[in-house]
């Protein structure tokens, strides 16, 4: 999936850039949007994006911003993100999409009219002839524009406007916020078929402190790269990216209070497996969620219960199919 990130990269055709290779491509067909999660309602927008695109002879374009207008305006009262930018590079591209511009949400962006939005990059910018856009779509200052405005300026500017209606499961319009909700509660089968798969994270490895090699319950660990994050607790999961079938495990996503952490971790036990992960790029699927975070009074306490889990989550993922 081509990639291009930043204003100095919506140009014309004919023009290149500082080091001789050609910008973006004008003319496409482009859908905008948060693109959290790209769950089921997304993946409907995005396949009538590229049958759109072929009818067009053009290339399917999603533009995102980052961060998003709701952790630009307001960090502490954002939600929590599904999927950081590089997730949400993985399932795009998985998904079919062929071109990904990232713009950076800013005052400047904030602050642009939708008339602006429309001429600035719309037009100017990307060239498109056919935009896709949900039913809840809104642009510009303060959100002032609308699908009439939208379609309006279409007509005006020569490109064509088509909204796609709420995608529903299980009598639910399917959102980023509904995903979010049944995370949150812990109903990981019911988020799962918001999503059309079971969620995960990625990332690296990195070092921690040891304690869990101590313990005797090695845990990969892994930085959550969002302010905040869905889910919480510990969990029964899978780890996919160490071997060619994915392994079971569990992990504890939290601060972990028994030693007084404060940067969130995810840490995950893999079973029986000894090798090394540092460094390795790996995918953590949630499969259920076993308890809340607690704070321990002792180690030894917080063993016991570790074994607990341990067991616990062994026996649920020997009852639940990989896919």
């Amino acid at each position: 999936m081509e990639l291009a990130r930043g204003h100095h990269n919506l140009a014309q055709a004919d023009r290149r850039s500082a080091a001789g290779r050609p910008t973006i491509a004008r003319a496409c067909v482009l859908t905008i949007g948060n693109y959290d999660g790209v769950h089921l309602g997304h993946q409907q927008i995005i396949g009538v994006l590229k049958r759109r695109a072929e009818e067009f002879g053009c290339v399917p374009t999603v533009l995102v911003f980052e961060p998003s207008s709701k952790e630009f305006i307001d960090p502490a009262g954002a939600p929590p993100r599904l999927t950081r930018w590089r997730e949400k590079f993985v399932a795009l591209n998985a998904a079919g999409v062929q071109r990904l511009v990232t713009l950076r949400f800013d005052d400047a962006m904030r602050a642009m009219s939708p008339q602006c939005f429309v001429e600035q990059l719309i037009v100017r910018g990307l060239g498109v002839r056919h935009l896709v856009v949900g039913d809840d779509f809104r642009y510009g200052a303060k959100a002032e524009g609308t699908i009439d405005s939208l379609q309006a300026a279409g007509r005006a500017h020569g490109f064509s406007v088509e909204q796609i209606a709420p995608f529903v499961v299980d009598g639910v319009r399917v959102s980023s916020t509904a995903v979010r909700d049944r995370l949150e509660i812990g109903d990981y089968t019911a988020a799962a078929r918001l999503l059309g798969r079971r969620y995960r994270m990625m990332g690296r490895v990195v070092y921690g402190n040891a304690l869990g090699r101590t313990l005797g319950f090695p845990t990969a660990n892994l930085r959550l790269m969002r302010r905040k994050s869905p889910v919480w607790g510990v969990l029964a999961v899978r780890v996919y990216g160490i071997e060619a079938e994915p392994l079971d495990g569990v992990a504890s996503l939290g601060t972990r209070p028994t030693v007084n952490g404060i940067e969130p971790l995810l840490e995950v036990h893999v079973f029986d497996f000894a090798g090394d992960l540092y460094g390795r790029a790996i995918e953590v699927e949630f499969i259920a969620k076993l308890r809340d975070e607690i704070k321990f009074d002792s180690l030894d306490l917080m063993m016991v219960q570790m074994q607990v889990d341990a067991a616990r989550a062994r026996d649920l993922l020997s009852k639940v199919d990989c896919g």
